[in-house]
C-alpha cells in the first residue's frame, strides 16, 4: 500500500486525485491551507499547511511515498508555487519520496514543431499570469538534481471545472504536444485525468519528465 500525500486536496485535480487513489486502497494525506471541508475516515489523515513551510513539507514528504502538488500555478499564499520547489526536491531526495506536479496545457506544443498554446494569438492574456506560473514549477523540475524522482502532468487544453467534458473511463497519454481528437478537440475530465496520474503512481513509466493526459 503506498501513502500518497497531495497537497492542494481540495483543488479540482487534488481532490479527484485523493479520491481516486482511495478508491484503489492506497493511505492519502490530505493537504490544503483551509481543510475545513476535509474530513479525516479510514486511510485518511488530514493536515493543514502550506508548501512553503519547509518543516511541514518536509515531514510530509518523509511520511508519504508520493508527494503530489496539485497548486495553482500563482497566488499561493501570495506567492508562486515554483519558488517552492527547491526546498521540496531537497526533501524528496533525504526521505527518497517521489514528486508528482499537475501541471497545465499551455506549455504544451499544437502540434509536432509547433508554437506552444502559450504562444498562440488567440491565448487569452487573463490565463497568462497562471499559465507561466504552472510552467515555472516544470522548468524548476528540470533543475533539480538527478536523485529526485519526478513527473509532472499537462491536462489537454479542455480541463477543469468549467470546461464540463464527460468521463469516458479512458484516456492516452503523449509527452510535449496537445493530444487532439479527429475533430478538433483537446480535452480530458477531471475523473480521468485523475486515473491516467494515480495509474502513474502505481505503475511508474515517467521518469524526470513531462507527459500529457487526454482523449
Amino acid at each position: 500500500m503506498t501513502t500518497v500525500a497531495v497537497i492542494g486536496a481540495t483543488g479540482y485535480s487534488g481532490s479527484r486525485i485523493t479520491r481516486e487513489a482511495l478508491s484503489r486502497g492506497h493511505d492519502v494525506i490530505a493537504v490544503a491551507r483551509d481543510v475545513s471541508s476535509l474530513t479525516p475516515a479510514d486511510h485518511v489523515t488530514v493536515r493543514a499547511g502550506s508548501l512553503f513551510d519547509t518543516q511541514f513539507v518536509d515531514d510530509l514528504t518523509r511520511d508519504a511515498d508520493v508527494l503530489v502538488l496539485a497548486v495553482p500555478g500563482r497566488n499561493v499564499d501570495g506567492r508562486g508555487a515554483y519558488e517552492a520547489i527547491s526546498d521540496i526536491a531537497v526533501s524528496a531526495a533525504r526521505h527518497r519520496t517521489r514528486l508528482g506536479a499537475v501541471g497545465g496545457a499551455a506549455s504544451l506544443h499544437v502540434a509536432p514543431g509547433g508554437p506552444r498554446l502559450i504562444d498562440t494569438d488567440d491565448f487569452p492574456d487573463a490565463w497568462r499570469p497562471e499559465a507561466e506560473g504552472t510552467y515555472a514549477v516544470l522548468v524548476e523540475l528540470e533543475r533539480t538534481l538527478e536523485d529526485v524522482d519526478w513527473f509532472y502532468a499537462s491536462p489537454s487544453a479542455l480541463y477543469g471545472a468549467d470546461a464540463d467534458v464527460p468521463e469516458r473511463g479512458t484516456y492516452r497519454l503523449g509527452a510535449d504536444t496537445l493530444l487532439v481528437e479527429p475533430d478538433g478537440t483537446s480535452s480530458i475530465a477531471g475523473g480521468d485525468f485523475a486515473r491516467a496520474f494515480v495509474d502513474e503512481i502505481e505503475n511508474p513509466t515517467h521518469y524526470r519528465e513531462r507527459f500529457t493526459i487526454g482523449y
